[in-house]
């Protein structure tokens, strides 16, 4: 028989596979809305090549699409560079500014924000810099706003802040939904826990907590059903 060291050392060699699949899970969704978001500046170069070809005997219409086009490369080309800067530190601790980890875990579920048509209310200013490992503060920004995402009705409202405190960096994000009961959020860190019936598995958050702990953190959710004043607040405190 297992010893109880042996349980919990087994505990958490699985917890961390789960947190990997996570990340890939995360990192794959992320990959999928960047080239979604890719998309657009291309068929414009596109149309743009056509015109200019259409014009090449017109040098100041030339021009205009020249110009056009390099503006779409440059779009594609901030792109192309956020997400290689998550990729090349999403797996050792890394200076970064949070507000760009925060904008890829947005860019991620843009689909669904579309198709509810949340109202993003986003104060970040930039230049709080943390040390993180990205991938991993990616999926447990991504981790929250799907959880807001899933208690938000249609025309619900996001909000996402970001503050420098003392020796951290606190970013809140809190949404309008049906909240959580006061007798779950004790337990909405554990794995397993969930109240989303069939869709759930109960994981996101509790690798969220395991993420933000090792990473010296905190994690703390506030919630209220009262109708007319529901909603969640979750507050993500890192080092800085």
């Amino acid at each position: 028989m297992d010893t109880i060291s042996e349980l919990e050392a087994r505990l958490a060699i699985a917890t961390e596979s789960l947190q990997k699949a996570d990340e890939r899970a995360t990192a794959g969704r992320l990959a999928l809305e960047v080239m979604h978001e890719i998309r657009g500046p291309l068929e414009a170069l596109g149309n743009l090549i056509y015109l200019t070809e259409r014009n090449a005997d017109n040098p100041p219409e030339v021009g205009k699409y020249m110009e056009l086009a390099d503006e779409q490369m440059a779009l594609v080309n901030q792109i192309a560079n956020q997400t290689l800067a998550f990729a090349r530190s999403s797996q050792s601790p890394h200076p970064i500014d949070l507000v760009g980890i925060a904008e890829a875990a947005l860019r991620i579920h843009q689909t669904t924000i579309a198709a509810k048509k949340v109202h993003l209310v986003k104060d970040m200013p930039d230049g709080l810099v943390a040390t993180v490992c990205t991938g991993q503060i990616l999926q447990v920004m991504s981790n929250v706003i799907v959880n807001a995402l899933d208690a938000l009705p249609v025309d619900g409202t996001l909000s996402l802040r970001m503050r420098k405190r003392d020796n951290e960096v606190q970013f809140v994000i809190a949404d309008n939904g049906h909240g959580i009961p006061k007798e779950h959020t004790l337990e909405i860190f554990k794995p397993f826990f969930t109240t989303k019936e069939g869709t759930g598995t109960g994981l996101g958050l509790a690798l969220s907590k395991n993420i933000v702990d090792r990473h010296k953190g905190k994690i703390r959710v506030r919630s209220s059903i009262r109708p007319g004043k529901s909603g969640t607040t979750f507050k993500i405190s890192l080092p800085a």
